[in-house]
């Protein structure tokens, strides 16, 4: 028996839109990219804006201390740091070969080659950080687009109105707002964190009198915004450093390291992430293999956000799908 199959008009239609939909998202996917990180920022800086509207300072002039102050900051740390950094980077690199063949004397390890399957590593951080941070006008482009987001965003409800109607836009804007929350404590959340582990292992390695305590303590704090993986990942430079001293000294370290933590996870993150960014553990690895496998470092880096903005999007399916 044959059956005869039908294809409505409104499925071809449906179908070479979502097409075409797919064929935009990937020819426009840089842009996208830039429109996320600006988000993200304006996410984390539009609490101290709506601070300084209390006393009636324009939002443009707010937007613009905000950036000076952002600028300013990261200009004398930098500053400040940097020699310090690379004298003490320099001469780490150049003794970590000394002090794997110390701790690990009994090991076959050709360094050659793990340097050579680091490289590309490098290379893939390096070319992401030069074309994010780096490059001028990707950075103005973030900032102007930052700008424009906060500036608008009191007009938010009335863009979406128009744009999709009043039940579409006022749904949309609850959206919005939604995911704006929640990637903000996230980000306020991070850089919280990251500040506090990368502090506290500064000093905790300078009272060790540990070597490279500022490039550790640095790895440290960056390492901190991949979770769950970033901390081990951490140790283990400073557990070997210190073991190339003594064992005694590696224990400490050790030591640090977890009270660090413990002090982060059971005091800190709670303070900070509240309930607002709680996912499971297993799923965020997961989602940091895929973002990493997809867009090298910086997919792993934003495979959380984008994680919590999916949840959000799907909990509104949900709650569409079974208003009750």
């Amino acid at each position: 028996m044959h059956r005869k199959i039908e294809i409505s008009e409104r499925t071809v239609i449906f179908t070479l839109a979502l097409l075409a939909a797919i064929w935009l998202i990937l020819q426009i996917r840089d842009i996208l990219f830039f429109l996320f990180i600006a988000f993200l920022i304006m996410t984390a800086i539009f609490p101290i804006v709506s601070w300084l509207d209390k006393y009636k300072i324009p939002r443009p002039v707010s937007v613009f201390l905000i950036y000076v102050f952002m600028i300013g900051f990261l200009g004398i740390s930098f500053g400040s740091i940097v020699p310090m950094l690379v004298a003490q980077t320099t001469t780490l690199v150049q003794t970590l070969p000394g002090v794997v063949a110390r701790v690990l004397p009994y090991w076959t390890i050709n360094l050659q080659t793990v340097f050579e399957q680091i490289g590309p590593i490098s290379e893939n951080v390096l070319s992401v950080t030069l074309s994010i941070f780096s490059n001028l006008v990707a950075t103005l482009t973030v900032l102007v687009l930052t700008f424009y987001f906060i500036y608008e965003r009191k007009n938010a409800h009335t863009i979406l109105t128009d744009l999709l109607g009043s039940t579409m836009g006022k749904r949309a804007g609850e959206l919005l707002l939604s995911i704006e929350r929640r990637l903000g404590a996230w980000v306020r959340g991070e850089l919280l964190l990251m500040t506090f582990i990368g502090a506290c292992s500064y000093i905790g390695l300078t009272l060790l009198h540990v070597d490279f305590a500022l490039p550790l303590a640095i790895i440290a704090g960056l390492l901190e915004i991949i979770p769950n993986i970033g901390p081990f990942l951490a140790f283990i430079p400073a557990v070997l450093v210190a073991l190339s001293i003594s064992p005694l000294l590696a224990l400490s370290t050790a030591a640090l390291y977890l009270i660090i933590q413990q002090l982060e996870n059971n005091i800190f993150v709670p303070m900070v992430m509240k309930r607002s960014v709680g996912l499971s553990p297993l799923i965020t690895i997961l989602a940091l293999m895929v973002g990493g496998r997809l867009g090298g470092v910086a997919g792993a880096i934003l495979a959380v956000p984008i994680l919590l903005v999916f949840e959000v999007l799907w909990a509104a399916f949900l709650q569409t799908k079974n208003p009750s």
